[in-house]
């Protein structure tokens, strides 16, 4: 009998299985395809993926299969084909190769783009090495749970039992279909599209420039053109109806005679949709089961991994005896509010690409008009309201700047700031309920000793004059206090649900 069953072996499903393993929880993973994705679909790895990458010892390795840009590159740019366009005098966003410099809200960054394949490749791998079973070819055929544990039919006619499982299977989900979940929302978006990977050696088109998104408007052959590696491998986001060809390709390039090679093409279409629900019972959905999110702001994979890292220490101290059941509860209260929010910014974007691309005061003006939250506050800058959260603050000081949204207040990400050279105050946490006090705080040192509570004396702006954090193992604030001591040990079985 597997711990937990997830049901998706894709990116999402993949950081459930790693986060489950980090915190000593047996995952078994099926997935309907037969081998790893190879098509890239999305790019966009936020920095908040980077932190919970970070936590459990992957972000070196993701970082090394990351791309970096070249000098120059620039974010989105427009023109009737690539050939026609004037890359260094066109641009509709910032030039990404800029000097390294650390980012004050995050210990977390990658040196450019990573396509999704090799994320999912590096999730695998250390899914696997961690004790995971991935099992591909496999399909869920029917799920039936009661009050002690999950039953799995599979497709193949076997049958697997799990305390808990995780549905992971896309915005198509199996799982919510048989749970009998409904989505609301939008729904399609726009037309039916092909994703076509192809190979082509694109420098005497480029020169030493490159770009993130190139939107191509020549009537023959419309579409959106995104870079892969940054060298050899792209993807042309196309209407449906145009046949992915060669020909097709070299038409949108302007390169007639241009040597291409198709590898893949992946037919799709833009979403926006939310279940009504995130959990019932034994059974709980992340990622694009939850939430399909349209990919302007990069807000959906990265939305899923933050569901599967929120889940995954819950689980475990659920299943450990440590916490009720009760605290299982909090994955919807916290989770479904982000994932709307996330839903209504890319719908936003959608519309205007400029809110998400433009940079600058007059973008900060625009953003406010139209009701848009800058994408760091969307990744990172949200805030929880549940039973995990003592007294939250659901308030944002700023929709736009995240090192003011980060004040420390219950229910918001623990400020970031470095220790020392190499260790944040987030490192500090290592997936564990965590006290932070300032130094020569010697009875919140004492008690959090008495509870066997990691505590950590460190002089941080945000945390109350002779009080305490107490930040839970995902990162998030749980109780802000400026008074006694005492009320530790009871504020903790609150937290855990036996208060």
């Amino acid at each position: 009998m597997s711990e937990v069953l997830i049901v998706g072996g894709g990116t999402v499903g993949l950081s459930a299985a790693v986060f489950l393993a980090h915190h000593g929880v047996r995952a078994h993973v099926i997935e309907r395809a037969a081998g790893p994705h190879r098509h890239p679909r999305a790019t966009g790895v936020g920095f908040r993926t980077v932190e919970l990458l970070r936590e459990v010892g992957l972000a070196q390795a993701v970082d090394a299969v990351a791309v970096e840009p070249a000098a120059g590159t620039l974010g989105r740019i427009s023109a009737e084909t690539l050939a026609a366009a004037d890359l260094p005098s066109r641009p509709l966003g910032p030039e990404l190769a800029q000097p390294a410099a650390r980012t004050p809200y995050t210990p977390g960054s990658l040196r450019g783009t990573c396509p999704q394949n090799r994320l999912e490749a590096v999730l695998l791998d250390a899914a696997r090495a961690r004790g995971a079973l991935i099992e591909y070819g496999t399909e869920l055929a029917a799920l039936e749970q009661d009050t002690h544990r999950v039953t799995a039919v599979l497709t193949d006619g076997r049958t697997i039992h799990a305390d808990y499982l995780i549905g992971a299977d896309g915005a198509r989900s199996a799982v919510r279909s048989a749970l009998g979940i409904a989505t609301t929302g939008p729904g399609a978006l726009g037309q039916a599209m092909n994703n076509t990977l192809f190979r082509a050696d694109l420098r005497p088109l480029l020169g030493p420039h490159g770009f993130i998104v190139c939107e191509l408007t020549n009537p023959q052959a419309p579409g959106t053109l995104i870079t892969i590696d940054g060298d050899k491998e792209w993807t042309l986001h196309t209407d449906r109806a145009l046949v992915p060809t060669p020909e097709l390709i070299r038409t949108a390039l302007g390169a007639p005679g241009l040597d291409i090679e198709i590898v893949s093409t992946m037919p799709w279409r833009v979403r926006g949709q939310i279940a009504d629900r995130f959990r019932t019972g034994r059974t709980f959905l992340v990622g694009d089961a939850a939430h399909a999110i349209p990919p302007m702001g990069a807000f959906g994979m990265n939305t899923g991994i933050a569901d599967a890292h929120n889940l995954a220490w819950k689980l475990a101290l659920a299943l450990r005896g440590q916490a009720t059941p009760a605290l299982l509860d909090t994955y919807e209260a916290e989770r479904r509010p982000v994932a709307r929010l996330a839903l209504d910014q890319a719908i936003l974007r959608l519309r205007d690409p400029a809110l998400h691309w433009d940079r600058g005061a007059a973008s900060a003006r625009a953003r406010a008009e139209a009701g848009a939250v800058n994408a760091p506050i969307v990744h990172a800058g949200y805030r929880y309201v549940s039973a995990s959260v003592i007294d939250p603050v659901p308030e944002l000081p700023s929709t736009e700047d995240l090192t003011i949204a980060l004040d420390g207040a219950p229910g918001s990400r623990l400020p970031h700031h470095w220790v020392t050279e190499d260790v944040s105050t987030l490192d500090m946490v290592a997936s564990r309920f965590t006290l932070f006090t300032a130094p020569g705080n010697t009875a919140w040192l004492a008690a959090a000793a008495d509870l066997r509570l990691p505590a950590h004396a460190v002089d941080l702006p945000e945390l109350p004059v002779g009080g305490a954090f107490l930040v839970r193992p995902d990162g998030f604030i749980a109780w802000r206090t400026a008074g006694s001591p005492d009320h530790l040990g009871p504020v903790l079985a609150r937290l855990l649900g036996h208060g």
